[in-house]
C-alpha cells in the first residue's frame, strides 16, 4: 500500500474534512496519506485494524505497522506534525477511558455541531498524491 502513515477519516463529516485540511496544510514533510473510511482501501484498512467500517464514529491511523483509533491517533498526528502540535502529545499518559470520553462526545455529535456532507471529500488535483 504505502510506507507513508495513513489516516482513515469519514469522508462526509465537515468535522473530519476540516482535520484533514488541518493536516494537510502543517504536513511539510509529506508524512501522511488519506482514505476515507468509505472508500475501498479505508474499508479495508478498518478491517485490518478490527473497526466495523460502518461505525464513522472512529478514525484510524496506521503509523509504521501499528493501529491507532480515537483519541490515541490524534495525539498521534499531532506529535508527527511537530512542534507547537507534539506538545499535546503528553495527554497520552492519561488513560485512555478519559480521552476516549471527550472523543466520543465530539464523534457522537459531530453532524449535529458540523453538518454532513452529502458525498466524500474529492481533492484538489495538488492533493490526489495524499489520497489513497
Amino acid at each position: 500500500m504505502t510506507d507513508k502513515t495513513i489516516i482513515v477519516f469519514d469522508g462526509v463529516c465537515n468535522f473530519c474534512n476540516f482535520w484533514v485540511n488541518f493536516v494537510i496544510a502543517r504536513d511539510k514533510s509529506d508524512k501522511f496519506r488519506f482514505a476515507s473510511l468509505q472508500s475501498e482501501i479505508g474499508t479495508e484498512i478498518a478491517k485490518e485494524a478490527g473497526i466495523d467500517a460502518a461505525d464513522p464514529d472512529s478514525f484510524i491511523l496506521r503509523h509504521r505497522g501499528k493501529f491507532f483509533t480515537r483519541s490515541s491517533a490524534g495525539l498521534m498526528v499531532a506529535r508527527e506534525l511537530g512542534y507547537p502540535l507534539k506538545m499535546l502529545y503528553p495527554f497520552m499518559i492519561l488513560p485512555q477511558c478519559l480521552r476516549d470520553f471527550v472523543y466520543n462526545l465530539i464523534a457522537k455529535n459531530r453532524y449535529k455541531l458540523f453538518g454532513k456532507s452529502e458525498a466524500c471529500r474529492l481533492p484538489s488535483p495538488g492533493e490526489r498524491a495524499k489520497f489513497l
